[in-house]
């Protein structure tokens, strides 16, 4: 079940998301009904024009980036370790796109999406990426690199569950990637089994016959307790899991309520769980699900944008309202990260082989002429 406009809609909707939650990030949920009215923020707050997004677009777009990297390295399928190897080198470059003037680092070079100026503005970079990826050493889930269950490991991994839906990769295989990912910069197993949730979730709305989102998230919790059954902080996620499912399904409580009982996302287990209940209650209306999603006094961006992936791949790029769509940052290059991914290689017509071989083959230069 391979439709182009999931892969849009799951990239774009989590743009949308995180380009109305980076407005009101740091913002009390007070703070932000005071300033924008009764029902919060319900609209970009634009800059020049502009909605802005954070590191959360940013990073997305480098894992795929590194996803496609690894698949145009050699013939035929990437193991699991060239896929993570591509990740961790696109990830590399995002971090000189955030620090290189202030610690000196050398230019980005492995990551095409360095040639787009707007990839190159800081945008609230979270500090645990930062300082992870300045080890000389990533981290594994068998290696921790930290104790960290930030949340910056599981807004990025939503190409991970798009990617792979062909057979190259076992369901098992790709939820593991999601794992491996963000262990890359997040140790505790708070940090990583959400974003392998979060990608089975994301594969199973995109490539399987579920239908629901409700179906999608019951199979994830299954292939969870299947995969990482020796995990001591599992039950911890299935909790609150099955709480967002709980109160996705009671009329009596308002949103601010329902996600207060959630938490406020700075966490991953708490974004993921934010995440769910918005797409569980509003699952055929995504405008009602990414506002529930932002507005509370937590780690918006996030919240809105894994908000934004899941209903992204259940609704499709259709079920967007257009106007989130005008004055998107960065919306071109999402929608060609996503035909990317889609096609997984070149058409097979010498322009196409050009610009695939210069955006993935290998290391970063300059962009062929006439483009």
């Amino acid at each position: 079940m391979r439709d182009l406009d999931r892969y849009r809609g799951c990239l774009i909707g989590g743009a949308v998301g995180d380009a109305l939650g980076y407005a009101v990030e740091f913002c009390t949920a007070s703070g932000i009904f005071e300033k924008y009215g009764e029902k919060g923020i319900t609209d970009y707050d634009r800059v020049d024009g502009m909605a802005l997004v954070s590191d959360d677009t940013q990073m997305t777009l480098f894992t795929a980036n590194g996803l496609l990297a690894a698949q145009a390295a050699g013939p035929g399928t990437p193991t699991a370790q060239a896929c993570l190897a591509g990740i961790a080198a696109c990830y590399r470059d995002w971090l000189k796109t955030q620090t290189a003037e202030e610690f000196g680092f050398a230019p980005p070079e492995f990551s095409w999406l360095n040639h787009v100026p707007e990839m190159n503005y800081n945008r609230a970079p979270g500090l645990t990426c930062l300082h992870s990826l300045m080890e000389k050493e990533l981290g594994s889930t068998a290696r921790p690199l930290n104790s960290s269950k930030g949340c910056g490991g599981v807004m990025r991994v939503a190409p991970i569950g798009l990617f792979f839906g062909d057979g190259r990769f076992s369901t098992d295989e790709t939820d593991r990637l999601g794992a491996e990912a963000a262990a890359l910069t997040h140790g505790h197993e708070l940090g990583y089994l959400p974003a392998a949730m979060l990608v089975h979730i994301i594969h199973r709305l995109t490539h399987g016959e579920d239908g629901t989102v409700l179906r999608a998230v019951e199979h994830a919790q299954r292939a969870m307790y299947r995969l990482f059954p020796e995990a001591v902080h599992l039950g911890e996620l299935m909790e609150r899991a099955d709480l967002a499912m709980a109160l996705a399904r009671r009329q009596d409580m308002d949103d601010r309520q329902a996600i207060a009982q959630l938490g406020e996302g700075w966490v991953a287990e708490e974004t993921l769980a934010i995440a769910l209940y918005c797409s569980l209650k509003y699952e055929q209306d995504f405008e009602k699900a990414i506002l529930a999603s932002v507005n509370h006094g937590g780690d918006s961006d996030s919240t809105g944008a894994v908000t934004g992936n899941i209903l992204g791949a259940h609704l499709g790029m259709k079920g967007i309202p257009d106007r989130f769509l005008h004055n998107l940052e960065l919306k071109e290059t999402i929608l060609e990260i996503a035909e990317d991914l889609f096609r997984g290689g070149p058409d097979g017509t010498g322009g196409m082989e050009e610009r695939w071989q210069w955006k993935y083959g290998g290391r970063f230069h300059p962009v062929p002429a006439g483009e």
